[in-house]
């Protein structure tokens, strides 16, 4: 009993793990609130005309996420991962890091700003990181996804989904969005079962032929891609839907994008 307590003891004395990381992390949450905290200040320009009193609005809301970002963390272990995104001058983050055994560490509130994305593009939008939540895999990028690991995402996936009432087609790949720079997830990655829990799209097993003048760039673009390297932007395309690194299209990768450009358009 004795010995018990004592382990108790040293257990609750011992310094937890990344202690000094999240009281960073408090200290700079409490700053943020106080900085929104603050009232509007007036223009300082003299030439703009002051009015006698300030009115803040009654309608309006705090960040949400429309997007969910999926990469693996190229490093070798969930450990290496979480120390990465705890020191300050490696400047990247997430809002999740999911480990081969299933645990989730939850690192940034999902209404806050992760720096995930990096110089990346899809549609029309070029800052990602504002609109969007980063979940890292644990995966070197040369290895399957364990299934637990899976799991665990689709939980989280499903979550995320819910609360912000994220678009099927939003939740997309990181090789998707800077294809010109990364390759995550791998093309390992099992994209069409998150498809078919309602994580992102996919294309139909019966497909109508393909006409005669198909523009594939054309399709690539309103799927989302970024077209400036087109090489580029078929290989991430190729590897997010058909589980092929190689970067030429041939008849199978037209008739997948023709039959996908209508799930996106």
């Amino acid at each position: 009993m004795v010995l018990f307590a004592a382990a108790c003891i040293i257990n609750a004395c011992s310094p937890k793990p990344y202690s000094a990381t999240n009281k960073m992390y408090r200290k700079q949450i409490k700053a943020y609130a106080k900085q929104i905290l603050l009232q509007p200040v007036d223009p300082l320009n003299d030439t703009v005309k002051q009015p006698p009193f300030w009115v803040g609005t009654t309608n309006f809301g705090i960040r949400k996420p429309n997007f969910v970002i999926i990469h693996h963390t190229a490093q070798n272990s969930c450990e290496q991962t979480l120390q990465t995104f705890t020191k300050t001058r490696t400047a990247v983050s997430a809002h999740y890091v999911i480990c081969k055994d299933g645990t989730v560490h939850h690192m940034l509130s999902d209404y806050l700003r992760a720096q995930h994305a990096g110089v990346s593009r899809w549609g029309n939008l070029i800052d990602v990181n504002s609109s969007s939540i980063g979940i890292e895999l644990d995966n070197t990028g040369f290895e399957p996804f364990d299934s637990l690991q899976i799991n665990s995402l689709l939980s989280v996936l499903a979550k995320l989904k819910k609360d912000y009432n994220i678009p099927a087609a939003n939740f997309i790949g990181h090789g998707d969005i800077a294809p010109t720079r990364k390759n995550d997830p791998n093309y390992r990655f099992p994209w069409k079962k998150l498809a078919e829990n309602g994580f992102g799209l996919w294309f139909d097993d019966t497909r109508e032929e393909v006409p005669a003048g198909f523009n594939h760039i054309q399709a690539l673009r309103i799927v989302g891609y970024d077209v400036k390297d087109t090489t580029a932007a078929i290989r991430s395309f190729k590897r997010h839907f058909l589980q092929d690194t190689t970067k030429r299209i041939n008849d199978l990768d037209r008739s997948v994008l023709y039959n996908l450009q209508k799930k996106y358009m």
